[in-house]
């Protein structure tokens, strides 16, 4: 009897993947070059919307810093999103909580400002966190149809009396 339960093999998991290591440096300046591009629009953006007597070069004089703001953001962001995941060795959605918070932090500082650093922090941390977590969609996927969850959401009407069979008099 001591045998069989010796040879018994214990239930096992459900084998997750391996996690794979990400290189913090190379998606850092990836994701920085990306969300430079962006700042370049903003930048651009703002310029056309001046009033200014600097013409075109104001894109990268009176308004580029925003270009390096943009950059140095998307940077932050991927550079501690990967260092996090890769030091808990796991993917999942506190890694871009993280991220998110260490760029928001970033843009308090930039208004010099702690509690605005403090709240960028956690509301950008918490909207990252928020979407990585929903699957990175922002609408939920769900497999039902819209006729299905107009059904769902709206009253059913009662069965009447005529509808209900009426029982046999005997």
């Amino acid at each position: 009897m001591a045998d069989a339960l010796a040879t018994k093999t214990p239930p096992t998991k459900p084998e997750q993947a391996a996690y794979e290591p990400k290189p913090s440096l190379q998606y850092a300046s990836a994701v920085g070059i990306q969300a430079a591009g962006v700042g370049a629009l903003v930048s651009a953006v703002q310029n056309a919307l001046g009033t200014h007597t600097s013409g075109a070069a104001g894109f990268l004089t009176r308004t580029g810093g925003t270009i390096g703001f943009f950059a140095a953001m998307g940077a932050t962001f991927a550079l501690t999103e990967s260092v996090v995941a890769n030091q808990r060795q796991t993917d999942d959605a506190l890694n871009g909580a993280a991220g998110g918070c260490a760029a928001g932090f970033l843009a308090g500082i930039r208004a010099r400002s702690l509690p605005m650093a403090v709240a960028s922090c956690a509301v950008l941390g918490t909207a990252i966190g928020t979407l990585d977590y929903n699957g990175k969609n922002l609408v939920p996927t769900d497999s039902e149809s819209i006729e299905e969850r107009r059904k769902r959401f709206f009253k059913q009407p009662r069965p009447t009396s005529s509808s209900v069979p009426a029982p046999d008099a005997e």
